[in-house]
């Protein structure tokens, strides 16, 4: 019988234990001069559609045992984080460029793993 009370369903958990490592180790894998989008890695770790916890992840990165190139991970539209400036800086360093408004070329500059990365030649910089 029931008091009219309502019970919430636990939501089932998203991503298991030991997600945020997952998420290093696939990042630590992306060539410097390559970006990956963060649906990208997640799809690369079985969880497609949990881009945002990639995200959330790498936003803590700095707690890793290893350092994280997490500048090498954009959005969907090769867009960069809030923190774009250091991002963009630390891209720019490897060789990337960024169109009129401010994105990554993903044709370009997305990283393919085991596919040779195949790019016009990058400027040389003085």
């Amino acid at each position: 019988m029931s008091l009219g009370r309502r019970t919430k369903a636990v939501p089932e958990r998203v991503v298991s234990a030991g997600f945020h490592e997952r998420v290093y180790q696939v990042v630590r894998k992306i060539p410097a001069g390559s970006v990956a989008t963060y649906g990208q890695v997640a799809e690369m770790l079985g969880h497609p559609g949990v881009a945002r916890h990639v995200g959330n992840a790498l936003a803590v990165c700095e707690r890793a045992k290893l350092p994280v190139p997490w500048h090498r991970v954009v959005n969907a539209k090769g867009g960069i984080s809030t923190q774009g400036s250091l991002q963009r800086e630390l891209l720019e360093a490897e060789g990337v460029e960024f169109t009129a408004e401010g994105t990554v070329q993903l044709e370009q500059y997305r990283w393919r793993p085991g596919r040779r990365q195949t790019r016009s030649p990058q400027r040389k910089r003085r």
